[in-house]
């Protein structure tokens, strides 16, 4: 990487960190670090919430995922305004009127203190894996960029995200996640920019759209419905809806973003905000996938795109058949390169039969490419049993240091770093707190001095990122980080939904009735999981009906002795 590219990296990273630590070095007490001054306006707390969010899996999966599936993944996101729109009418008068610290004292409430402590473990379980995930996904730009171990990269990243976090708390990741948001979009605005101007000549934006339309990458709806298809309108519409409803109205790592909002008003424009944008941004990344996808057909992308698993092979005895195969995908290329012009060709004299013909011809040689790959990923597994092979995390990052102009591969790098920090960041000091307010100083030590727990959540923030660095070092067993994402989220997302909305809306069931249906609920959501064969993203629908349905029928079998609700949560 050139000299600039380093400086501007560092340099955009480091300002906003010593921007983070100035502003939160006034931070002495326990309230403070854990929850903020409720002093955030509107669009700090939108872009916090969506930098929480867009972790560095965003911008380092998302386009891989569309450069090898299209664009369906948006439908993903197409409930999520449905989902903005019902917790900031519902879910965040209450949070406001009880000021809590986090989501789950306001289960004690309604329940008791072992309904609360079980949703928060379920959090803590669910959350403490995805933060794994998010300190692994930077580590792989680190060690593709400097050639270290994969192991040596997610330890340094770890050490130095735990540091930063523990520095300010909450609103120490609050007050800079609104640089990093502004990095963040702009550095995949002029991404998407360079790709356009980096195509051929002779080939305009216009032509690289039909080309992705014809080869099929444009698939944004889908309106078939099946369960076992992933991403369609229906689980968009539906299923998901249930995740972003457990994720934006019950995951400490989001509730914590807008409960430090200046007022009720400011974090539901903030939520609002979030919901209106989210769906185009990430539209916008994955049609830089689309982008790098179409730039590939021009450019010949390599037979493997992570680098270093490639350099490990070049050392062994399949170095030879390695060779070969490239040389093969080499040949392939340039044949799939002629067939792709020639597809344009007809697109523009409008040939329908030509068309036709030409595609099943390009679908013919990128099943030969696909041979080919599959075989060097064998290679590669053959000499390195742990080494990942799923290579489609490393497609984006492979444009962004091989073909970029010197300066902005710097930039496109502090995105994806800002993105990372910004996440993880959110992640721990969610923990900390939850682990703090709904376990320790609840269950624990309850009558400790201010300056007991603020030291408290502190070692907390150490102690779940080194639990995260324990999750990252296997976290290459997943096939796509995007989707290990949801997926994990997806096992428990749905069960504490169930919780909350048995709380909300079925006023007479107890504590005892939907703390048994929870653990019951879990189960089942797990054995499914495991055991059947069903989209992820129905997991959340599942998880919480059958927790609504099961706390009916248990509360039935158990009578209303322990069904009150106070009074303070009926208004």
């Amino acid at each position: 990487m050139n000299t600039l590219d380093w400086i501007i990296m560092l340099g955009t990273l480091l300002t906003i960190v010593t921007y983070g630590i100035w502003k939160t070095r006034h931070v002495k007490t326990s309230r403070s670090y854990l929850r903020g001054d409720d002093d955030l306006k509107w669009w700090t707390i939108g872009l916090s919430i969506m930098a929480t969010q867009a972790s560095a899996i965003t911008f380092l999966s998302t386009p891989g995922q569309a450069y090898d599936d299209g664009m369906r993944f948006v439908q993903f996101y197409f409930g999520m305004p449905l989902a903005m729109v019902f917790l900031s009418v519902v879910v965040l008068p209450i949070y406001y009127r009880l000021k809590v610290y986090t989501a789950y004292e306001y289960l004690e409430g309604r329940f008791d203190r072992k309904t609360r402590t079980l949703t928060a473990l379920l959090f803590l379980t669910q959350r403490g894996l995805a933060a794994g995930l998010t300190i692994y996904a930077p580590s792989i730009v680190l060690s593709a960029i400097m050639g270290w171990s994969l192991n040596w990269t997610i330890f340094l990243m770890g050490i130095f995200v735990i540091f930063y976090t523990v520095m300010g708390g909450t609103k120490a990741v609050s007050v800079t996640q609104k640089q990093q948001m502004i990095v963040i979009l702009s550095g995949m605005l002029i991404a998407a920019v360079i790709l356009v101007f980096k195509l051929p000549k002779d080939i305009s934006f216009g032509n690289a759209v039909s080309l992705a339309g014809k080869m099929d990458k444009l698939n944004t709806v889908d309106f078939s419905f099946d369960w076992n298809n992933r991403y369609n309108f229906w689980t968009g519409m539906f299923a998901s809806v249930f995740l972003f409803l457990s994720y934006f109205g019950t995951d400490q790592s989001q509730v914590q973003r807008y409960l430090s909002g200046k007022s009720l008003t400011e974090s539901r424009i903030g939520l609002l905000f979030n919901g209106i944008f989210k769906v185009p941004m990430q539209f916008l990344i994955l049609f830089v996938g689309i982008l790098v996808f179409v730039f590939f057909q021009f450019n010949r992308p390599p037979v493997h795109f992570n680098n270093a698993n490639v350099e490990s092979l070049k050392n062994t005895e399949s170095a030879a058949r390695y060779y070969e195969l490239e040389q093969q995908h080499a040949i392939v290329f340039d044949q799939q390169q002629a067939a792709v012009r020639q597809l344009l060709s007809a697109i523009d004299t409008g040939n329908e039969d030509a068309i036709g013909q030409t595609k099943l011809h390009i679908a013919g040689l990128r099943e030969q490419d696909t041979r080919i790959r599959e075989e060097v990923k064998t290679l590669i597994a053959s000499q390195n049993p742990k080494a990942k092979t799923q290579d489609t995390d490393y497609v984006f990052l492979t444009f962004v240091i091989n073909y970029l102009p010197v300066g902005i591969v710097g930039l496109l790098l502090a995105v994806i770093f800002s993105a990372a920090w910004s996440s993880t960041a959110s992640e721990l000091s969610a923990l900390s707190t939850t682990t703090v307010v709904d376990i320790y100083r609840r269950s624990f030590v309850q009558d400790a001095t201010d300056r007991h727990y603020l030291r408290a959540s502190k070692g907390f923030t150490v102690l779940w990122g080194a639990i995260a660095l324990s999750f990252a070092a296997i976290a290459d067993l997943f096939e796509n980080l995007i989707q290990a994402v949801n997926i994990i989220g997806s096992l428990f997302y749905g069960v504490i939904l169930g919780i909350f909305f048995v709380a909300f809306f079925m006023k007479r069931i107890g504590g005892n009735a939907v703390f048994t249906a929870a653990i019951l609920g879990e189960a089942c959501v797990l054995g499914i999981f495991f055991y059947g064969n069903i989209a992820f993203l129905w997991l959340n629908f599942i998880g919480c009906a059958i927790v609504m349905i099961l706390a009916f029928l248990l509360q039935a079998v158990m009578g209303p002795g322990n069904a009150q609700r106070k009074k303070l949560l009926t208004n």
